[in-house]
């Protein structure tokens, strides 16, 4: 126990005896009440007529009436037979009014025992004190929880980011910020399905856990299903499931689901997070920008009122044509370094070297252009940018440019200089297909352990014939970052990975 370390700080350490000392007196008292018979832990069901804020919102037609509220004790201040006691529920916050002569002497004594941080059931009428506060007069007054931890104090609430993430059920009570965040992202998720129903898409849900993890570049986390004695892992995209619904006539398919990939924590990843990918028959990777734009700025205006999106001061506008810039002319632009130029991978390796930009011996011409865009351009793409034409080596699931070969139909979006997307036009060659899944094979045999292995069931869908397809996948999260100007994923992610405590 804390209270026990004597090598923490004076300080902390009388601190966390008075927080057990603050625990033991709480428990006493719900002793106290399950003896008396008052046990709150023994109620199933309360009486929420209204939220607080449209008791707020609608004073004017509510004043007098009778209301019966739900929420969480989070100010007092005892004014001997009367009390103001604060209430919070999922709306934010409303005082009320408890006056010994309304609830009765012995109620009123059982009251005076709780604690900051019960939850109770009002029941009472909607008044304005005489300093202008809309408030609820308490007629009757239960409690439906007992706390019996103390929250932080109110003066500097929780603010160790470590605590917050970890327990986010404090977090959510203390700031009230927080909870609009996550509002706010479920606004988000809402808003991008009406606009993707509205245009005749399907929402579906496809495997987890996969035998075969393809569809991006990233290492799977691994288990092992006992029922069938066989290896297991977890999906890192969504692709080639729904590409299998495109190939049965589905024709538009969306998926929102989790994706796990395993690799580092840092404040725009977490081996956990939520990707959006869909699939439209009958179009290509123009079709992707056009419905990218459309769909950002829907959201937008529907959750945030605007076209605007303010990130950490700065302004980015999506009410403007996108730009459409190649990675070719991108890595030209920043870097000064014009790969048509550059017909060898030696030739490649070498300005590599002069421009200070690491590689690696499997790394080919593709890769290291790739790497030039990552280390020059990217940084630079604050405005909303769809970044076109790829290297082939780097996107093994795409259809090549009919012009040049060596470069592929796909398109990353940026904002902030954040990747924010990513579309192809799909390849739907199969004999093209797994020529590419050898090269990823030959690529994952060389030390990469990101390349994909060799799908036979989506070749096998593939030789049955998929129309030409664009399809696009959207990190859900760096959006709800953008739209609610917060610093880290772990702001838009309820419950983050976390390391361990020991």
């Amino acid at each position: 126990m804390a209270e026990n370390n004597n090598n923490a700080p004076a300080a902390e350490r009388e601190n966390a005896v008075n927080i057990s000392e603050i625990e033991r007196i709480r428990r006493e008292k719900l002793s106290a009440l399950q003896e008396s018979g008052n046990d709150p832990f023994v109620i199933t069901t309360c009486e929420q007529s209204i939220h607080n804020a449209e008791i707020i919102a609608r004073f004017d037609e509510l004043e007098n009436a009778d209301v019966s509220i739900c929420g969480r004790i989070m100010t007092w201040r005892d004014m001997g037979k009367a009390n103001f006691i604060d209430v919070h529920d999922k709306t934010g916050r409303i005082q009320v009014y408890v006056r010994r002569d309304d609830i009765g002497e012995e109620e009123f004594a059982a009251f005076k025992k709780w604690d900051i941080g019960d939850i109770v059931e009002i029941k009472g009428f909607v008044f304005k004190t005489r300093r202008g506060e809309i408030s609820v007069h308490c007629k009757q007054i239960r409690l439906v929880c007992k706390s019996l931890k103390p929250l932080p104090e109110k003066f500097h609430g929780l603010t160790d980011t470590d605590t917050r993430y970890r327990q986010r059920y404090v977090d959510l009570i203390m700031n009230p910020e927080v909870r609009d965040t996550f509002i706010k992202r479920s606004r988000i998720i809402a808003a991008i399905r009406r606009f993707l129903d509205e245009k005749g898409f399907m929402e579906v849900e496809t495997p987890m856990l996969v035998s075969n993890a393809g569809g991006a570049a990233a290492r799977p986390f691994e288990t092992h299903f006992n029922a069938l004695d066989e290896d297991f892992k977890l999906r890192i995209s969504l692709e080639l499931y729904l590409k299998r619904l495109i190939v049965g006539g589905l024709e538009r398919v969306y998926e929102i689901g989790r994706v796990f990939r395993n690799e580092g924590l840092d404040t725009r990843h977490n081996p956990e997070f939520t990707l959006m990918e869909l699939y439209q028959a009958y179009t290509d990777y123009h079709g992707m920008m056009d419905l990218t734009e459309e769909m950002y700025r829907y959201v937008a205006q529907q959750v945030l009122g605007t076209t605007t999106i303010v990130y950490n001061g700065i302004e980015m506008d999506l009410s403007r044509p996108f730009e459409r810039i190649t990675m070719l002319d991108a890595v030209r632009k920043y870097s000064g370094v014009d790969f048509n130029e550059i017909e060898t991978l030696e030739q490649a390796r070498a300005i590599a070297d002069e421009k200070g930009v690491e590689y690696e011996q499997r790394h080919r011409k593709g890769d290291i252009l790739n790497l030039f865009f990552e280390q020059f351009a990217e940084e630079h793409l604050i405005q909303p940018t769809f970044v076109m034409d790829h290297p082939i080596e780097i996107s093994p699931l795409t259809k090549k440019k009919p012009e040049n070969p060596d470069y592929v139909e796909r398109f990353e979006f940026f904002m902030n200089g954040w990747e924010m997307a990513n579309a192809y036009s799909e390849l739907n060659d199969p004999i093209d297909q797994r020529e590419r899944f050898a090269e990823q094979e030959r690529q994952l045999a060389a030390g990469d352990e990101e390349a994909n292995h060799t799908d036979e069931d989506f070749l096998n869908a593939l030789e049955i014939g998929m129309p030409p397809t664009g399809g696009i996948g959207y990190g859900i999260d760096r959006l709800c970052m953008l739209m609610t100007d917060s610093a880290a994923i772990r702001d838009v992610l309820l419950f983050p990975t976390m390391k361990p405590l020991d």
